[in-house]
């Protein structure tokens, strides 16, 4: 078999067969294909696609080769929920305390962040003393005894995607709905749960801007994860502002303390909510049910705000922190976070109604105060990120505050001010925001 018949195969149209992916990926991690040989195959893919056998075997592939993560000391149905990624999105740090203060099983496997969109690894670092480094070992152990765990990913976690993914990125071959969903659910089963929930998200802070593009994305994900065995459901949700209030990391920490307390803020909770929903009823909580149940959709919201009004999910929450090394008297007393050495008040320049935000903006002015990596050797400043006070179809008057700005560095105060406001959109019409949940 020669890398040069796969190629010339697939930029002529043709359907790869399985031996011929599984060629592909082992040359590629062991270093025999090259990197001009992969980057030729990528862009072929990029241009003539591939079918759903194709892009699930080039998953599977991916997934095997490396670790496997093996889940069956675990007891029951194994959740997990993925993201694509967003603005001041931290569902995650909301969604496993929730679900196992309710019994369920949650293994998360976590990244951090690089450019716009924050890492869910970043943001619980903040947390002094909180180690995301487990064992295999700790991590069984966390999840039997605790029911969560959230874990940065293992060094030999689908190496065939950390080399596929550089090289993608280079490339210009990002962009592609096969080779973006085999790097997504390649992760998914690899990280060995039974039950995947994806949130897609959709619009200016995220990499599917439009709802075609999220929807077939969406739908490549789940047909990857039924074929290969999984119970997966995809939301497609609104990523045209940041998600929430807060945009950084120690802040973004607080905001789902909050939210854990049912003081949240509406969209946000709404979201963590209908994810929450759908992983329980498919866990083996609610008997692996139908998420399409409206009878059980209704017993699951039920329960959900039943222990995050009891405490319960709160303190699932501490002890979650605490079974990873982590101080959590925070959650009573924020001073504990590391603080800013600055902030600022952003006021709103006219009166009118916000219609608009390039959210992704915010997220790169998060990332310039501090909060965000431009490049992987970029330390990040924990303290460092935004607090948005005025969301899409709220009104402002002039000079009212919409913002506060915190970080380290004053110097960037300036800029970051003139960015933030250009993201946003003051009308003197009334824009009414879209759902949540598309």
């Amino acid at each position: 078999m020669r890398m040069y018949d796969i190629i010339d195969k697939k930029k002529r149209g043709g359907a790869l067969t399985k031996e011929e992916i599984e060629f592909f990926v082992k040359g590629y991690v062991d270093g025999s294909i090259p990197d001009y040989q992969a980057s030729a195959l990528m862009m072929a893919i990029w241009y003539k696609g591939m079918d759903k056998r194709e892009t699930a075997d080039l998953t599977l592939a991916m997934a095997h080769s490396g670790d496997m993560i093996d889940l069956s000391e675990i007891p029951g149905v194994k959740v997990d929920k993925h993201s694509t990624g967003g603005i001041g999105d931290k569902t995650t740090l909301i969604i496993g305390p929730i679900l196992a203060s309710l019994g369920a099983k949650v293994v998360k496997m976590s990244g951090r962040g690089l450019g716009a969109t924050g890492g869910t690894i970043d943001k619980l670092d903040s947390i002094p003393g909180f180690s995301s480094e487990r064992t295999d070992e700790d991590f069984i152990r966390q999840v039997i005894e605790i029911g969560v765990v959230d874990a940065a990913q293992s060094g030999n976690l689908v190496p065939a995607d950390k080399k596929m993914y550089a090289l993608r990125d280079v490339t210009a071959t990002v962009d592609s709905i096969p080779l973006i969903a085999s790097s997504i659910m390649s992760k998914k089963l690899a990280s060995g749960a039974d039950v995947i929930v994806l949130d897609v998200k959709c619009g200016t802070g995220a990499f599917m801007q439009d709802y075609e593009s999220a929807k077939s994305l969406a739908e490549a994900m789940t047909e990857i994860g039924e074929m290969c065995g999984r119970k997966v459901y995809a939301f497609i949700t609104d990523m045209n502002e940041p998600l929430g209030r807060a945009v950084g990391n120690s802040v973004e920490v607080l905001e789902a303390v909050e939210v854990l307390r049912g003081q949240g803020e509406e969209r946000l909770t709404k979201l963590c909510i209908e994810l929450s929903k759908c992983l329980l009823i498919m866990s083996d909580v609610m008997g692996c049910g139908d998420y399409n149940d409206e009878n059980l959709r209704k017993k699951a919201e039920e329960m959900i705000r039943e222990t995050i009004a009891s405490g319960k999910a709160l303190e699932k929450f501490r002890e979650f922190v605490r079974a990873q090394g982590g101080d959590d008297s925070f959650v009573d007393d924020p001073l504990v976070l590391k603080q800013p050495l600055y902030s600022r008040d952003i006021a709103a320049p006219k009166d009118g109604y916000l219609t608009r935000c390039n959210a992704s903006e915010v997220g790169n002015v998060s990332c310039i105060l501090g909060a965000g990596r431009i490049t992987k050797e970029d330390k990040i400043d924990s303290s460092a990120g935004i607090r948005v006070y005025k969301k899409l179809g709220d009104h402002v008057d002039t000079g009212e505050v919409m913002a506060t700005l915190y970080t380290d560095k004053e110097s960037i105060l300036d800029e970051a001010e003139k960015r933030f406001l250009n993201a946003y959109e003051i009308d003197i019409n009334k824009t009414e925001p879209g759902p949540v949940i598309l």
